[in-house]
């Protein structure tokens, strides 16, 4: 329940979509930018939740901090590929 919980949350699975579609770590302003403008506020909160379940992380870079998935959060992504397929195939029906 905790799991879904976090992943319920507002703009948690665009954040996790945006951290994987990039494949590369990302600088927060970028992130923003990809999450359609969303408030750093909310894009701040989404990450150090993420961090603290241990599926997104930053590193260091000359400018500023730069986020990708762990390990973990690759596997988040593989676990919900059915959920992708699923929500493909629904579209197309309607």
């Amino acid at each position: 329940m905790a799991a879904l919980d976090l992943l319920g949350r507002r703009w948690a699975l665009r954040v996790i979509w945006e951290l994987h579609v990039n494949g590369a770590p990302i600088g927060f302003r970028d992130l923003q930018r990809r999450c359609d403008g969303m408030s750093s506020s909310v894009l701040s909160t989404r990450l150090t939740e993420l961090r603290e379940a241990g599926i997104a992380t930053s590193t260091a870079t000359a400018t500023q901090p730069a986020w990708h998935l762990t390990a973990l959060g690759d596997d988040l992504v593989t676990a919900m590929e059915p959920l992708l397929d699923w929500s493909h195939a629904w579209a197309e029906r309607r």
